[in-house]
């Protein structure tokens, strides 16, 4: 049985060595989302970040730091923690039944983005001799 205790996370984000300094800016773009908590941690490169998982997620928040122009720690065992940690989380949703969560902010994002590199006008690949074929 889960408790709301096991909902309540406390990660830590690593950030990449270069650019440097971008953990206070990290955290300063973290303030401005509700209901997470921010402790940024200058010495460690690491931003650490509290929040219900109701609320959040570690793959969201991240996703939304690199969408900023962040760029996390890429080595082999920060990638395989975080690939667990979102896996435990996405487990751990869907057996509370939590609603899915949309990984792209609207519900248009994606249909947009597809229709900018789509060719747009009249135009069908199809050669005009199979068109007309009877």
């Amino acid at each position: 049985m889960m408790t709301n205790a096991d909902l309540k996370k406390k990660r830590e984000i690593l950030f990449a060595k270069f650019p440097p300094g971008q953990v206070p800016e990290a955290a300063d773009d973290l303030l401005t989302l509700d209901e997470v908590a921010v402790e940024p941690k200058h010495e460690k490169r690491v931003v650490g970040v509290s929040y219900e998982l109701t609320q959040h997620t570690l793959e969201e928040l991240e996703g939304h730091l690199e969408d900023k122009g962040f760029h996390l720690d890429n080595t082999l065992m920060s990638k395989l923690t975080r690939a667990l940690i979102h896996y435990v989380e996405d487990t751990q949703l869907h057996n509370i039944g939590a609603p899915e969560r949309r990984i792209k902010r609207s519900s248009q994002e994606a249909y947009v983005k597809a229709w900018e590199h789509h060719p747009h006008g009249d135009h069908d690949d199809t050669p005009p001799e199979w068109r007309e074929y009877k």
